[in-house]
This record gives structure tokens, sequence and C-alpha cells, in this order.
């Protein structure tokens, strides 16, 4: 039986390595959004930097142990038996639970999975003893609720108190500094960095020496008695430095504090969320280790040993610190984590990833009322002077300057963002209130990207829902942390060694299926982030470029079409649910282009302006013309999928003859414009109408079966429908071929006056 528990316990640490690895890639984004969103340094400097915080963090930890051993539940009513079934039932969620949330690219908090994990196996454990052993104790004796209930509290406070907070700073230090800072910096920089070397020694000190495992007592003590001494000797001490550094040397003082921050970020994560992923295993051992020495029996010995405080040994979070730092350099799922963050907080709008949403609206156009009536009572002078200090031209300039390597935001907020999180984090530690690193970190990036005026009105709607999509999954960590180990730890429970191994065999594909899946997701974003990654765009190279996206594009539709007919004829539900897949990944894709295509012009010449344009014109045709696709392929897989009538053979026929006309252009178009030929191009052009009149011959045969009451309303909504769209599908293409012919053969500077194809309208059953 021994043998049996051991191997229990081996996998309890493998499945803490594994999530040490997951935690690590969501936890990242807490300490590297600004340094790496403000490009502070190289990338592996800023790596370099939060490893060794996070090495040194791993040695501060021992003393959040005792959560995982006695603060969710009373480990003296469990024997050791069930202790160990809920132990590899929160591992288990932990791991596939945190592994979800990186595929997905959201940060959550790993101290909430944790902390839900414990309680839910905890409640599932404690359930079966009420219910099946006669001398049970009542149910609130099995668990710890208040702490459960202060992490929920501690969400609400750590929105509320860090958003307001970093919203706040944020508009204060911007109005000081404005964004031309770098003049003012002479006057204001040393204070400033003064200011935060003291928030970030506090908040090194205040977080970091209570728990470390090698700090004696004499010395806590020291800095528990000495704490305002030390901070005051730490703001006059380093202003002077930072004075003398900047006043003789190129010292750059905002890029000192942003890596300074992101070392004591990354040092507070280790100590303080270490816990999450080791501390469980931990006490999984500890429990093997009682059992051993009492000799007793499984199911009969209580687990009032983990009720005491049990030392960690440095070395053992000093290995699980070097797992973190080989995960920090490693993660590309840290990477997409990282991302969602940037992306909520750039200063320029762009490509959102989220969409609107009616509460994001809402917020929205009430802050607009708002701070147009604020605006009103203010006095001219100050406004004018305001407007001055958050005018974004010079960000603007200064990231033009860069390219593709420009910041999501500069030094200013980068070290406003740490500094204020730090306080908050120091702050909530010496008042034991459950403040979480990831909530905080987050709400002071999202407050001050908000006051910094990056949520403008191009990107605000779209914002506001990422930042509510991410608090969600807050809440949603904690209803699915409680519900699967709830889950798991009934099944073991009840299956026994059996239901663990097969667990263990789901958890390992599933997490193998997650990670495919980002793999692909990563090698399309890398895919998209090619485009147009030149550092310098000529004509030639522009118009190459559109060629080669409107080729692979019309072969993907001719492909789409022909697919769609067939599972049409076919009645074949799998293949036009395939084709529909194929669409999804096409349209994100023409979309994209579409959205970044303007950025041809910022690497343009004068001479080549025209060039710009046409890739612009030529990326939204063609991003239409995936819209006219999708509204084939879509309306074709609902017809099937309802069990409506299928088409009739001459109605196949017909739109088959229109498919075949219709991908003859789009070949012709492209052998052309890769060897433009005039005649070839204007017998082309003046072939459209053909393609129109065979559209509206086969329209005129619908109308037809219509009256002689051949077909019913679907068969012929879905068939006019079809024809309206080849109809634009065709017009898009002739004009791609104009503008060809008019921007890049002729070489115009503006496009002639001429009105985007009139999308077709399906026309309704006997009209």
């Amino acid at each position: 039986m021994e043998t049996l528990y051991l191997a229990l316990v081996v996998i309890l640490f493998l499945l803490a390595i594994s999530d040490l690895i997951v935690g690590v890639s969501n936890d990242a984004v807490n300490f590297l959004n600004s340094a790496v969103g403000a490009k502070a340094a190289q990338l592996k400097t800023i790596l370099a930097v939060a490893a060794l915080g996070v090495l040194i963090g791993a040695t501060f930890s021992s003393g959040m142990m005792e959560v995982a051993r006695k603060g969710i539940f009373n480990p003296q009513y469990f024997y050791f038996s069930e202790i160990i079934i809920l132990f590899l039932a929160v591992m288990i969620t932990d791991v596939i639970l945190l592994d979800a949330f990186n595929t997905f690219g959201l940060p959550t908090s790993t101290t909430v999975s944790i902390v839900f994990e414990l309680l839910g196996a905890a409640v599932a454990i404690a359930l079966i003893k009420v219910y099946t052993d006669p001398n049970a104790l009542p149910l609130y004796e099995y668990i710890n609720s208040a702490k459960a209930l202060a992490i929920i509290s501690g969400i609400l406070l750590s929105v509320v108190i860090a958003f307001s907070a970093g919203m706040i700073i944020q508009y204060l230090s911007r109005a000081l500094f404005s964004f031309d800072y770098e003049k003012r910096l002479n006057y204001f920089g040393a204070p400033w960095g003064g200011l935060a070397i003291a928030a970030i020694t506090y908040f090194m000190l205040i977080k970091g020496a209570k728990g470390a495992s090698f700090m004696t007592e004499s010395v806590q003590d020291y800095i528990a008695h000495h704490t305002g001494t030390i901070m005051i000797a730490s703001l006059i001490g380093s202003t002077a430095i930072l004075w003398i550094l900047n006043r003789f040397t190129r010292f750059d003082i905002l890029q000192f504090i942003v890596l300074v921050g992101t070392f004591a970020l990354a040092m507070a994560f280790a100590g303080n969320d270490l816990v999450n992923f080791i501390g469980v295993p931990l006490a999984g051992f500890n429990s093997y280790e009682i059992y051993v020495d009492s000799g007793g029996a499984p199911d009969g010995l209580l687990m009032s040993g983990l009720a005491g405080k049990v030392p960690t040994p440095t070395l053992l979070l000093l290995l699980a610190g070097v797992v973190m730092v080989v995960t920090l350099w490693t993660s590309k799922k840290a990477r997409s984590v990282v991302k969602t963050s940037l992306d909520l907080g750039r200063q320029d709008a762009g490509d959102e990833r989220f969409s609107s949403s009616f509460l994001s609206r809402s917020i929205v156009r009430g802050a607009i009322t708002m701070s147009n009536y604020v605006g009103n009572i203010l006095p001219d002078t100050v406004k004018d002077k305001l407007s001055r200090q958050f005018d974004e031209r010079a960000f603007t300039k200064r990231a033009a300057a860069h390219g593709k390597e420009a910041p999501s935001f500069d030094m200013i907020r980068a070290s406003v963002t740490l500094i204020v999180s730090s306080i908050l984090i120091a702050i909530g530690t010496a008042l034991k209130l459950p403040l979480s690193t990831t909530y905080v970190t987050f709400m002071v990036f999202m407050g001050a990207s908000l006051a910094d005026g990056a949520w403008g009105r191009e990107s605000a709607v779209y914002r506001v829902t990422g930042m509510f999509s991410v608090i969600g999954g807050w809440f949603f960590t904690a209803l699915s942390a409680f519900t699967m180990a709830f889950i798991i730890a009934l099944i073991f429970s009840f299956g026994g060694f059996i239901a663990i191994l097969a667990l263990l065999v789901i958890a390992a594909f599933v997490i193998y299926r997650t990670h495919k899946y980002h793999g692909q997701r990563m090698e399309e974003q890398l895919e998209q982030d090619k485009e147009l990654d030149e550092e310098v765009l000529t004509k030639e190279k522009i118009t190459e470029k559109g060629i080669k996206n409107l080729s692979e594009a019309f072969e993907q539709f001719e492909a789409l079409l022909d697919d769609t007919l067939q599972g049409l004829a076919d009645e074949d539900l799998a293949a036009l649910t395939k084709a529909a897949k194929k669409f999804e990944k096409l349209y994100k894709k023409t979309r994209k282009r579409r959205q970044n295509a303007s950025r041809a012009l910022d690497r343009l010449s004068d001479d080549d302006l025209p060039a710009g344009h046409f890739f612009i014109l030529l990326s939204d045709y063609l991003h239409e013309m995936t819209k006219n696709v999708r509204e084939i392929v879509v309306p074709s897989l609902n017809h099937v999928n309802n069990n409506h009538k299928p088409l009739m053979t001459n109605q196949l026929e017909e739109l088959r003859a229109v498919n075949d006309s219709i991908k003859g252009r789009l070949h012709a178009i492209i052998d052309t414009m890769k060897d433009y030929n005039p005649e070839k191009t204007t017998e082309i052009i003046n072939s459209l109408p053909l393609v129109i009149k065979a559209v509206r011959d086969a329209r005129k045969k619908q109308i037809k079966r219509i009256q002689n009451k051949e077909a019913g309303t679907r068969n012929s909504t879905l068939f006019l429908n079809h024809l309206g769209e080849y109809r634009n599908l065709a017009l898009f293409s002739n004009r791609i071929l104009k503008i060809y012919e008019d921007m890049i053969i002729n070489g115009e500077k503006e496009e002639e006056e001429e009105a985007l194809p009139k999308v077709e309208k399906t026309i309704s059953p006997g009209t």
C-alpha cells in the first residue's frame, strides 16, 4: 500500500511541474507587460531581469505554503487516503484549467484557481464523509469558508481600487510630464525616480522579507521596526544618485525604473504565487511522511500533522524557481497572454481582438457625455493646457521612427503601472487584504490606459469589452475550478486508482490538443505578422504582394464554391461544415489584411503612393468578395442542416454554369495581372455583361418555376441568393482589374470617381 501512495505522490510532483509551466505562462503577463509594451530594453534583457526576480522570489515563498495545507479546509478531520485524493483532484484540475486559459491568451488568477479547487475537492470529500459516516461532523466543520469569501471580496476590491488608482495616478503623471517628456525629466526625473525606487523598495521588503526561507527572525524584526528609516533613506539616496547620473551621464531614469519594477513584480509573483503550483504537492508529500512515520492505516489516519507549521527546504524552492525561469524563456503561450494585455492597452487603435457589446457601448457613451459636461465647466485656459499635455503627436512621431519595433505605449505609463501596482500590493499585504497580483497589475494597467487616452473613440468600446471579458474570466475561473475539482474528487473517491489513471490520460490528451491548437494559432498569427514586414516597400514589391494575396484568395474561393455546390447537390452536411470551417480561416485572414493594409503607406515614397492606394482598395474589395462567398457557403450549410428540400437538377446545373463562368474570370484576371496584356484586360472587362446576362437568365427561369409552383419558398430564396452573390463576385472582380490598370499600369495618382459595385439584393420569391 505504501508503494501505491508513493506513486500517487510522485504523480503529484509530476503534475506540479506541468502546473508550474502552465501557471508561469499565464502569470508572466503580470510583470512583463509594462517593460515589453514600452520596449524598455531588448526582450532577452527583460526576460533576464524577470528571471532573476522569479528565482529570488521563489526563496521568499516558504511562508505561503501553509495555504495549501490548512488555509481552505481543516486537515485534522480528513484521513490520509482522502487527503491524497483531494490533492490529486486539485492538481489535475489546475493543469487543465490554466492550460485552457493560456491557449486562448486570457490572463486569469492562479490564486483564485487553486483556492477554489481546494474548496471544491474538499467539499466533495466532506460530503461523502457526511453521507457515509454516521459519526461525521457537520459540513461546515470541514471547510474554512471564510478564506474563499475573502478571495471573492478581494476580486471586487482589487478591481475597483487598482483601476481607480491607475487611472488617477496616470492622469496626474501625464499632466506633469506630457507625451513630450524628455525636457521635463531633467527637472522632475530624479525625484520621480527616487519616489519609484522607494516605493519598490517598500514593496520588496513588505512583500518579500516576511516569507523568505533564508531570512532570520532578527533581520525580519529589524526591517519591521525600521521600515520608515529605510524608506526615507531609500527616497533621499536614490533621488540624489539619479540626479547625479542624469546630470553628468546619459543615464535613462525611466528605463531603470521600469526594469527595477519588473524585477520587483517578478519577485512578488514567485514569492506569492509559487504556493499555487507546488504547495499542494508539498502538502501531499508531508502527508505521506506522516503516514509512513505513523504506520497507521491510510483510511484511519487523521492528518492532524498538517495543521502545524512545516518549513519548506530552500533548495526545493530554488528548483521550482528554475522550472519557472526556463518556462519564462521558452513558453509561447506566455507571449500570447502578454499580447492580449498589450492589445487592450496599446496607445494606437487598430485590429481589435474583442467586439463591442451593449454594456461597453453604454459605458463609453456615458463616459463621453460626462467628459463633455466636465469640459464645458473647465476654463478655456485649463482645457488648452491639458490638451497640450495630452497631445499624442510626440509619441506617434517616435513610434513612427521605430517602425514595426514601435512600443505599444511610452515609458511614463510603464513606470506608473509598475509603481502603482507595487504600492497597492505592498499596502494590501501589510493590511492583510486578499489582493491578487493578477487583478492589481491588470486593472492598474487598464486604468492607466484609459487615463492616457489609449481608449479613444476608435477603440474604446472594444477595449472595454475586452476588459470585462478578462474580469468575467476571473469569476469563471472560480466557478469552473470549484466545479471541476468537485466532480473529479467524486470520480476519484468512487473509481479508485483506475479512475485516477484514466483521468491522467484524459488530461494529457487535452493538454496535447490545446498545445496543437495553440501552435496552429501561432502559425497563423506569425503568417499574418509577416505581411508588409519589409523595411522599405516599393511599387513593385507591394504590387507583387497584392497580386499574391489575390491569387491565394481566388484559389480558395474556387475550392470553397466547388465544395459548397457539391455538398449542396449531395446534401452532404459534413462536407458543408468542413467548407464553413475553411471559410472562417479565410475570412479572418482577409479581414486582417484589410485592417493592416494602410500600414503600406507608411513606408512608401510619394511616387509610389498610387501603388499603396491600389493595395488598400484591393484589400477592401477582396474582403467584400470574401463576404460574398460567405453568403453562399453559410446559407447552403443552413439549408441542408435544416433538412429543407434539395435544389433541383436544373437549378444545380444553372448554378454550376455561373460558377464555372466566375472561376474562368478569376483565373483570367490573375493571369493578366501577372503578365499584363491590354487586349486581354479589355476582353475580360467587356465580358462582364455576359456573366450578368447568365445570372439574369437563370433568375428569369427561377421566377417561372415559382409561378408554376415547381419551387418552394426555401428553395427559391437559396437559389436567388446564390445568383445575387455570384453577380457581386463578378462586379468586384471587374473592379479589381480596373483599378490595377488605372493605378498600377497607367500610374494614376487618384482613382477615377466611380462608385463601388452595387451589392445585389436578394429577390424574394414571387417578385
